[in-house]
């Protein structure tokens, strides 16, 4: 079978497509597409989102009803003084501040799923509370972080020994931005690898305003992995997704399908999602011609 592949500075991508991975659905459809892609050393990047969804990590945002604490930190703490006070003050990225300006009255509900599930510690970050995706789920639905994603790595890594006979390291990624501050990692997540600080919620968001922005986290590994290796695998497959997906938000997305604002399972279905990526240091390539 021809494999698609992309060539990038130190490594070669092999990105994995697959249908729209449901609830309850086998993630054995990633491992038996890379199987016979990996050899030995390989790395096997896979977002979060699609880990969440087949663990059953959907939650339904329609059945919170917004309180007041709620609507504050949708319609003046995030869309107005992140938006057009604290947002341009800290230089936040001029998207943000156009996404911000511009929630949905359904921002409320959102709010107050995150303070229920992760407190005002992360309701506070004014977008991307403790690694929610609304981007990937049906309706109203929005998937959580996967359940004990170190152990989802070990076991994908063993395995796909098992399919491939080959020791590729597993790595679980997530969009949200991993910090640096003399040498010290941090991030909003609730988990992320070693030695990244985690579960700082508002207080890594503005303290990393001020810091160097790493790009995307490494949520887990199957194997111990250096930090800044770790961070530009991530960051590599992390820039392929970005440049091989033309709608930017979720309210981009909803605007584009139908009347009542809402991803049909229909719709997710019809396209082709790239779940995971198979990276591969140049110097391993057999054929590099």
């Amino acid at each position: 079978m021809n494999q698609k592949s992309v060539k990038h500075e130190d490594y070669i991508l092999f990105p994995v497509e697959t249908n729209y991975i449901k609830p309850n659905d086998s993630l054995d459809i990633i491992l038996n597409k890379t199987s016979y892609i990996v050899e030995d050393n390989d790395y096997l990047v896979i977002a979060e989102t699609p880990i969440s969804i087949s663990q059953g990590r959907l939650v339904d945002e329609a059945e919170y009803i917004p309180s007041l604490k709620a609507k504050f930190l949708a319609f003046i703490w995030s869309k107005y003084i992140w938006g057009y006070l604290l947002g341009p003050i800290l230089g936040i990225k001029k998207r943000t501040i156009k996404n911000l300006r511009k929630l949905p009255p359904d921002a409320a509900q959102h709010k107050e799923l995150v303070l229920q599930l992760y407190g005002w510690k992360h309701a506070l970050k004014p977008a991307s509370e403790a690694g929610i995706d609304l981007t990937n789920a049906p309706g109203t639905y929005v998937s959580l972080l996967p359940e004990n994603p170190d152990k989802i790595a070990k076991n994908m890594s063993k395995t796909l020994k098992e399919k491939s006979k080959k020791n590729v390291n597993v790595l679980i990624v997530d969009s949200d931005a991993t910090y640096k501050i003399k040498n010290k990692y941090f991030t909003a997540l609730p988990t992320a690898i070693p030695p990244i600080k985690t579960n700082m919620g508002i207080y890594a968001y503005i303290l990393g305003q001020i810091s160097t922005n790493c790009g995307s986290t490494p949520i887990a590994s199957s194997s111990p992995i250096d930090i800044k290796e770790g961070l530009k695998i991530t960051n590599i497959c992390e820039d392929y997704q970005r440049l091989n997906n033309n709608m930017e938000t979720i309210h981009d997305i909803k605007k584009k399908l139908n009347e009542d604002n809402n991803i049909s399972m229909k719709y997710l279905d019809s396209i082709v999602h790239t779940p995971a990526i198979v990276v591969r240091k140049r110097e391993c390539q057999k054929d590099d011609s």
